[in-house]
Formats: C-alpha cells, sequence, structure tokens
C-alpha cells in the first residue's frame, strides 16, 4: 500500500480534490478540517480502508496532535503532510481589527506551522518525507483589501523555504503551491459578496484563458509529494494559468 498522508482543509474545494488524488493513488489519507462532518463524510465516500476524517482547528495545537495521533494509530506514521486548511478575508487595511489580524495569521500561518511540526517527527525517523504548503500568489504580488491574509500567506512561504533547507539532508522535501486563480466555493462566496469582481471575467484575462480548478492543485500537489519529486525542495510551484508574478 502507498504512503499516510495528511491534507488539512479536506472537507471541500483543493484540499478534498488532494485528498482525493492521493487516495486513488493508493495512499491511505486523512482528511483534517474544521468541518468534521464534511470530512468525515468525504472520507466515507473514499472507503475506510484508505481514509479517514478528523474536526481539528489547526490553530489548537493540542487539537493537531490528537488528530495526528489517532492517524498514527490507524494507518502508522505519517509521511506526507498536505496544509491546505486557511481562510480569506477581505478588509481596508484601516479596518483590520488586531483580533482579526491574530486569527488569520493563528489558521493560516500558525497553523501550518503546527500541522507541519507536529509531523516532521515521522518523517525524521523514516528518513522520507513529503510536505506541501498551500499559499497564494497574492502573497507574491500583493492584494488590495487582504494585507491580513497575504502577510499570513507570505509567511507560508518563508516558512517552506526555512524548512526545505533545514530537513533537505534527512530525505524530507518542503515545497508550497501558491494558487492562482481557482474556483473554489472559498472564491465563489468572495464575488457573491463583492469582494472579488466576476470570476467569468478574470478568467478570460487568464492567459490561459480559463480559470484553475481544485483538480489542477491537486495534480501538481501529487507530483511533489511524489518519489519522482525528490530533487525539489524549497521550490513555489506556481499553478496559476500562466499569469507573471
Amino acid at each position: 500500500m502507498g504512503r499516510v498522508a495528511v491534507v488539512t482543509g479536506a472537507a471541500s474545494g483543493m484540499g478534498l480534490a488532494i485528498a482525493q488524488r492521493l487516495a486513488g493513488r493508493g495512499d491511505r489519507v486523512a482528511l483534517v478540517d474544521l468541518d468534521g462532518e464534511g470530512a468525515e463524510r468525504a472520507a466515507a465516500e473514499l472507503g475506510a480502508d484508505v481514509a479517514m476524517g478528523a474536526a481539528v482547528d489547526v490553530s489548537d495545537r493540542g487539537a493537531v496532535d490528537a488528530a495526528l495521533a489517532s492517524v498514527r494509530e490507524r494507518f502508522g506514521p505519517i509521511e506526507i503532510m498536505v496544509t491546505s486548511a486557511g481562510f480569506d478575508r477581505f478588509d481596508a487595511f484601516t479596518d483590520i481589527t488586531v483580533e482579526s489580524w491574530e486569527r488569520m495569521l493563528a489558521v493560516n500561518l500558525t497553523g501550518t506551522f503546527h500541522c507541519v511540526q507536529a509531523a516532521v517527527p515521522d518523517m525524521l525517523a523514516a528518513k522520507w518525507g513529503r510536505i506541501v504548503t498551500i499559499s497564494s500568489s497574492s502573497a507574491q504580488s500583493g492584494a488590495a483589501r487582504m494585507a491580513h491574509y497575504v502577510a499570513s500567506k507570505g509567511g507560508v512561504i518563508a516558512l517552506t523555504k526555512a524548512l526545505a533547507l533545514e530537513l533537505a539532508p534527512n530525505g524530507i522535501t518542503v515545497n508550497t503551491i501558491p494558487p492562482g486563480f481557482i474556483l473554489t466555493p472559498m472564491a465563489r462566496r468572495a464575488e457573491e459578496r463583492g469582494d472579488l469582481p466576476s470570476l467569468e471575467a478574470v478568467a478570460a484575462r487568464t492567459p490561459v484563458r480559463r480559470a484553475g480548478t481544485a483538480d489542477d492543485i491537486a495534480a501538481a500537489c501529487a507530483f511533489l509529494c511524489s518519489d519522482e519529486a525528490g530533487y525539489i525542495t524549497g521550490q513555489a510551484l506556481n499553478v496559476n494559468g500562466g499569469w507573471y508574478l
């Protein structure tokens, strides 16, 4: 059987597509999400022999540690960690509250730290591991009314690069995927709120003339989590339809 993987934010969108792709190639996958019911439903559809779901707030280190302990008990040591959990907000910089800033960093950046740090001991023991963080192209280009989100995702990119250098001698690769314009439930909600322009209009301006899909992200992530990608680490694989950042 394949590797043991944990995917956060896996109840929907990119995280779900990644979990499905990894399970489809034979990995055993733990789907972790704040929406525990959604994660468990998705895991049940994949099958109890290859998937399990867990309700976890990734900003809560105790909850992360408990979830990963249950993964080890069910499937064994963790070999792949994909951190897709996160959320966005649109606020003018002068309107960002301290509480909103801290919550954004707690989930998007500190949550990534918690999940990776909790999984790394298994990889160090095995002398093999694959870590993929999901960041954002907005952290490369900047984005108005998203200073808190951009800062959190920029931190994810920087953390990825630091860990890549530290963990490379142990057979562990660490890469990030900064998605460009991807059709996800989160993007649709932003469009409905008026925080984003028409998604179809944005897609028409994308060099490949379409929006990205969750499957586009999943395909790139599955490659980075493979044996074949063992010489790739510390990289930002820009899955963005050709936008120049």
